[in-house]
């Protein structure tokens, strides 16, 4: 029997008995134990995913229906607190007793929805740090070629989504790292609006930056996970008040008449942007307008420096929490290259700080006069497919541009999209859709309507994991 592939598809399934939750997680178990010493995705797996598969499916057979996620695998970044589980944020350094017996508030609303939690997935240390082979953690390969990066900082659910290891999991995003992730493995992820979904239980990056959003196959599934987590939690100070909505009642409306704006500048003309890459988000722009959407060229001003404003925001607060851990005997428990980025931050001094900061007003103000104008921007994800990872070094990734942190500077909400496949190797392409904030719902929408024209979200990794993915 072949099963479900995505939330949208198994929630269906589940409902008309024709599978079982049962069923689902044996067969997330069994891609598990083929894959994950590969491809390193989990950190630790759950030994309760089959008790919680049979609760969930006692549940639809009693008429509790607690929404699409229920008897779902699913998967949490190491950095979300687990009652059942530890938390490591993939680092020697994190206190053991840290999370220890609660849950996260995502956490917490998974779980009452009913999801089946498979384990805690593997992430850049301290969301930040690349893998370090000295260090006792899963390192992390890109399923496609497992040579390349599988991107950072959710490596391990964006690896765990795209193999079918899990059909829905969560990621969090400070510079990009919900949507490098969807991007290099070949799936959707949401980087939500910052305070949209509550923070507390999640170990800080970047205090004003930080946000966690739903990764998993298609818009449709990442609306039903967004469903469950948006929404106000008195324990973080930094959510909004706002309550959540309904992401997936409007998500089959049409994108007729919409406007969407393409910032050209930057984002399309870099020297360092791969040629396919574009063309790739081209062809999306081009199915859009197909689709009924208005596309005009918009100019977003100075976002080459938006992304070292974010750069420099992220590591200096970054530091901020680190600081007392790397003042102390702690300095070699960090990886060799996570403590490099956060010690760069004992370098910014606090007028180059307060100068992002002002940048930051000036760029939040220059946006929301375009987004004043449009319904939404496209851009593409990346500058280039998954490079070798032997290559993803420190100097590459503050030199290169980077069309995802200018929006975390603005606490926007963008939306990875595959877009296709390299020509060489197979690489998987991404497209982003980029709102207001709270407009999740309207990208949500739009990249609905997308995936109903195409299947590249529905691709699975070939050639090294042949014969692994069903």
């Amino acid at each position: 029997m072949t099963l479900p592939d995505t939330i949208e598809a198994a929630a269906t399934a589940l409902r008309a008995g024709e599978v079982t939750s049962v069923e689902l997680t044996e067969e997330a178990l069994r891609k598990i134990e083929a894959m994950n010493d590969d491809v390193g995705a989990f950190i630790a797996v759950s030994e309760r995913a089959m008790e919680q598969a049979a609760r969930a499916d006692a549940g639809l057979a009693a008429g509790v229906d607690r929404g699409p996620l229920q008897g779902i695998p699913f998967g949490l970044k190491d950095i979300l607190a687990t009652k059942d589980q530890p938390s490591t944020a993939n680092s020697l350094v994190l206190d053991p007793a840290w999370g220890d017996g609660y849950d996260a508030v995502v956490s917490e609303r998974v779980r009452a929805a009913g999801a089946v939690i498979m384990g805690k997935l593997v992430l850049s240390e301290f969301a930040l740090g690349p893998p370090d082979e000295e260090k006792p953690f899963p390192i992390p390969r890109n399923p496609w070629a497992l040579d390349r990066t599988p991107g950072g900082s959710s490596s391990g659910t964006g690896i765990a989504v795209s193999t079918g290891m899990v059909l829905g999991g969560l990621g969090t995003d400070t510079g990009g790292s919900v949507r490098f992730p969807a991007a290099y493995c070949g799936h959707t992820g949401l980087k939500v609006t910052y305070g949209r979904v509550p923070k507390w239980g999640c170990v800080p990056l970047g205090y004003s930056l930080d946000s966690i959003g739903p990764m998993a196959r298609s818009a449709y599934d990442c609306a039903a996970i967004l469903d469950v987590i948006a929404g106000p939690d008195a324990r973080d100070v930094t959510a909004s008040t706002a309550p959540g909505e309904d992401y997936l009642g409007g998500i089959d409306r049409s994108v007729e008449g919409l406007t969407i704006g393409v910032p050209r500048a930057y984002f399309f003309d870099h020297e360092q942007l791969d040629s396919e890459m574009q063309a790739a988000t081209e062809a999306v722009i081009a199915a859009l307008a197909d689709l009924g959407a208005r596309i005009v060229e918009i100019e977003l001003p100075h976002s080459d420096l938006a992304k070292e404003a974010n750069t420099l925001t992220m590591v200096s607060e970054a530091f901020a929490y680190h600081r007392t851990d790397m003042a102390s005997e702690r300095w070699t428990d960090y990886g060799a290259k996570t403590r490099m980025i956060i010690a760069r931050g004992a370098f910014y001094s606090a007028a180059d700080y307060v100068q992002a900061q002002r940048f930051r007003s000036w760029y939040a103000k220059a946006a929301a006069s375009v987004m004043a104008e449009v319904d939404a921007l496209i851009t593409p994800t990346i500058i280039e497919p998954a490079a070798l990872s032997a290559e993803n070094d420190l100097a590459k990734r503050l030199t290169q541009p980077s069309y995802t942190g200018p929006f975390n500077l603005l606490g926007y909400p963008a939306l990875a999209l595959p877009s296709g496949f390299s020509s060489d190797l197979g690489l998987p392409l991404s497209a982003q859709i980029v709102g207001a904030p709270m407009s999740e719902a309207l990208l949500l929408r739009i990249g609905h309507a997308y995936q109903q024209q195409t299947d590249w979200h529905l691709q699975y990794p070939t050639g090294v994991l042949e014969g692994s993915v069903a």
